[in-house]
């Protein structure tokens, strides 16, 4: 199972904007990618609600995990979408 550690980029961690954004391109994935924080369980990275329950701040590192064809896109995709300022991004 291809999984990644990364750390969280935006300022304030995966909630609102950042973790709306995230979810939203795991819903595109063609295979379920979960998402994990501190040795937590995994909670799946479509669901908005999870997602934020994890509580993720800037600079904590997450887990991506996902299983199947395309896991290895994916994660590169989720990854480099968790590690940007989003929040930075947003103010251009």
């Amino acid at each position: 199972m291809p999984q990644r550690t990364v750390a969280v980029g935006s300022r304030s961690g995966l909630h609102a904007r950042p973790a709306s954004l995230f979810v939203q391109a795991a819903a595109r994935q063609p295979v379920k990618v979960t998402v994990a924080r501190d040795g937590r369980a995994p909670v799946d990275a479509r669901s908005l609600l999870s997602v934020l329950a994890l509580g993720a701040q800037h600079g904590d590192r997450v887990l991506l995990a996902a299983e199947g064809d395309g896991a290895e896109a994916a994660i590169a995709e989720l990854a480099a979408l968790v590690s940007r300022d989003l929040d930075a991004e947003e103010q251009r």
